[in-house]
């Protein structure tokens, strides 16, 4: 465990934070197959493990990790239950609250006076000091505060087995992010389909053009020559 200068830290909180997921897991490395990627934090034993690991992790806590363009995400309804999120910037993807677990890459440092985080300079919206889970923790131990201000008492049984969902484990890159809800797919195909033109009834249209022209020109064929006058 680390220690900070009120108390210390929890070894499932530093895992959770410093593992590294959605990699291949060494007890099933010979399995070539997404679904033997380490998407599962086991709270008792500070470690990732694959959804075939979990029947050797059957009583204990487990927190489900997602993934959204190659960063980490928990859903906040179950960190919650963990540690305090406020000030923790969250993020709406397939609309879920999440949180990241690590500050994402930066292109370049952020330039401006704008409400930025407090650990990694990433902008952010009012009112949130932090970007990930990690920068609020990394805040709170440089800062000499107590991790137990910030640290919840759980029940083992709310992170069992049976809270983990068995259809959604990894957020593509087509998953949208935002602050805000988008519009669903469902909307964007019935607005898209709306302003597309029909291509059956263009087809009609044709196929009922296309006769009168044959008609006029075979007309022509058939009416007599026209000769100029002799001189």
């Amino acid at each position: 465990m680390v220690r900070n200068g009120g108390g210390e830290m929890p070894g499932w909180l530093g895992g959770l934070v410093e593992e590294c997921f959605f990699v291949g897991c060494e007890v099933h490395e010979n399995k070539k197959c997404k679904k033997f990627e380490k998407n599962i934090f086991c709270l008792h034993c500070c470690t990732s493990i694959c959804s075939h690991c979990l029947f050797s992790h059957p009583s204990h806590p487990l927190l489900q990790v997602r993934r959204y363009v190659y960063n980490d995400v928990v859903r906040l309804d179950d960190l919650e239950k963990l540690i305090d999120c406020s000030h923790v910037q969250p993020y709406t993807i397939n609309s879920a609250k999440v949180v990241f677990l690590k500050p994402r890459p930066q292109s370049r440092p952020s330039k401006g006076s704008g409400n930025l985080c407090l650990t990694c300079d990433r902008i952010l919206q009012e009112p949130f000091h932090f970007c990930s889970l990690s920068c609020k923790v990394e805040h709170v131990v440089l800062g000499g505060e107590d991790l137990g201000n910030i640290l919840h008492q759980f029940k083992e049984s709310e992170l069992a087995l049976s809270h983990l969902e068995e259809d959604v484990h990894v957020m593509t890159p087509n998953s949208f992010l935002d602050d805000d809800p988008l519009p669903g797919p469902s909307n964007a195909s019935t607005s898209s389909t709306s302003q597309m033109p029909n291509k059956n009834n263009k087809k009609k249209k044709n196929a009922s053009f296309i006769p009168q022209i044959v008609l006029s020109l075979s007309n022509r064929r058939k009416g007599a020559p026209q000769r100029s006058p002799l001189s």
